[in-house]
């Protein structure tokens, strides 16, 4: 692909119609002047040294030299180089639950949006390290798989939402077991599942896969969402009506804090209760950076090479020639037709 880098400079291109109109202008004034004289044929005749094929091709010579020049003021760049760098982080997997009850307003001004807030802002603080998301309730998949884009990261941040999923449930077996297949397949790199819930899960074999990853050398620090006294769900965006069981009850949504403690436990990570305040954060923040940080080798694509230096010797050429090229005829060149 070709670009140019500072394509402002191409506006001074506009000169070059001006220049040549004013040449050309002036190029008439100048016959005018020697026909006060007597016959142009005649006076030529006179000047055999002078010849106005020379002045035309000086003319152009400088004319292009000026044009390529702005070129080169333009960078004009083409293609791609691409380059390795090695830095030194973790690997981080976000296991976000995306399940009804994460509607439950016990925590402002949701669980889910707080929990949005502290995956984004744990992310700003990230610099060599990769992350990834994971949502589930009922199922899980992964929502952005493993990367050190973390603008990507906090978009694909901004549009989870408990319609991502239409089974619901809190499978938190599944989710670990996603995240734990959504790692890069590096040796000797620390990792981490981060793994953000109520912990009421519908379905068995969540402390086995807690264990598991704790096996493969993955900690699993978990995020309990919600208040152990209980909120109702609402199902509009006022809260004025809220969701209900098969007998009309207002169905009441409880932190499962046991079941979080337990799953840290055998993750071999801890566990933190997400509040209203930034206290989770900045625990999460504590343990991760406990972790070793190992080599990181991360392509970077360099968009776009300078193209100037080949312009910039044709430019060079141009005025050498121009140079060479003199008002008289140069006997360097009188056998060349074209400098006559």
């Amino acid at each position: 692909m070709f670009r140019f880098a500072d394509p402002n400079y191409l506006y001074l291109l506009l000169f070059i119609p001006l220049l040549l109109a004013l040449y050309i202008y002036s190029n008439k004034q100048r016959k005018e002047r020697i026909k006060r004289y007597g016959d142009l044929d005649l006076l030529q005749e006179l000047m055999p040294n002078v010849s106005p094929h020379r002045m035309h091709l000086k003319f152009w010579l400088v004319l292009s030299a000026l044009f390529l020049m702005v070129l080169i003021l333009a960078r004009p760049q083409f293609g791609t180089s691409t380059q390795k760098v090695k830095t030194k982080g973790i690997e981080i997997v976000m296991a976000l639950d995306v399940s009804n009850s994460m509607m439950a307003t016990d925590i402002v001004p949701s669980r889910l949006e707080k929990a949005k807030n502290t995956i984004a802002k744990l992310v700003d603080g990230f610099e060599n390290d990769k992350v990834g998301l994971v949502v589930f309730a009922g199922d899980a998949f992964t929502q952005l798989p493993i990367t050190s884009d973390f603008i990507s990261a906090k978009m694909f941040l901004e549009n989870i939402s408990t319609s991502l999923i239409r089974k619901q449930g809190t499978a938190l077996g599944k989710a670990l077991q996603v995240a734990m297949r959504s790692f890069t397949g590096r040796e000797k790199v620390q990792r981490a599942i981060v793994l953000i819930t109520d912990g009421e899960n519908h379905e068995s074999g969540a402390l086995a896969a807690a264990k598991e990853a704790a096996e493969r050398g993955i900690r699993v620090y978990v995020i309990g969402v919600g208040s152990s006294k209980g909120s109702p769900i609402p199902i509009t965006e006022g809260g004025t009506d809220y969701m209900k069981d098969k007998d009309g009850n207002v169905v009441i949504t409880q932190l499962n804090e046991g079941m979080c403690q337990e799953l840290a436990k055998e993750g071999k990570g801890s566990y933190i209760r997400l509040d209203n305040t930034n206290r989770a954060q900045q625990f999460l923040e504590k343990e991760l950076s406990k972790l070793s940080k190992s080599d990181n080798e991360t392509v970077v694509y360099a968009s776009y090479n300078e193209q100037f230096i080949f312009i910039t010797w044709m430019v060079l050429l141009l005025l050498i020639i121009d140079t060479l090229l003199l008002e008289r005829s140069n006997p360097l060149f009188k056998n060349l037709k074209i400098f006559q």
